[in-house]
């Protein structure tokens, strides 16, 4: 790159200073200021949209990974349940009757049939002790708003 130094800017702007004229010198630095700050945004810039296309073109390529391991998954896992499917079949095709091919394991009945076991719970809940509700701050009855600041303000002096 360019290697100013200070001895350097000096001479730069003695030369400047006799060639354009303290005058015009002022107006001309201003430019000069203005036109290097519009080409280092420039600068940021194009940078920021090179950075920009590089993430996008490594989103790209992930997103593309990603979608390539989930369809490698979704295979797997098709050829897993179709294989499931075949060994399920081998093994419940003596049960519905069919002539099974291979001996099929000892019989067992199937479970019972779930029964709600029909408890009361409201009446239950309503048995439960008034002091354990009072302990674990379970609410007997409504108050309003007026109550419940009378219940919780300290009591006033009389004097």
């Amino acid at each position: 790159m360019i290697d100013l130094g200070i001895s350097k800017m000096a001479l730069i702007g003695a030369v400047a200073l006799i060639v354009i004229g303290p005058e015009k010198l002022t107006r001309v630095a201003r430019t000069v200021g203005a036109l290097l700050g519009k080409a280092q945004r420039y600068v940021a810039d194009v940078k920021a949209e090179v950075n920009r296309s590089m993430e996008l073109d490594e989103l790209k390529k992930m997103k593309d990974s990603v979608e390539s391991a989930a369809r490698d998954v979704e295979s797997s896992l098709q050829t897993t349940a179709t294989d499931f499917e075949k060994t399920w079949d081998e093994a419940t095709r003596g049960l519905n009757g069919e002539s099974a091919s291979a001996p099929s394991p000892a019989w067992e009945p199937p479970p019972p049939a779930y029964k709600h076991p029909g408890k009361k719970w409201r009446v239950k809940r309503g048995a439960t002790p008034r002091w354990y509700k009072m302990r674990s701050g379970v609410k007997t009855h409504v108050q309003s708003g007026a109550a419940r600041v009378a219940r919780h303000r300290p009591p006033q002096r009389r004097g």
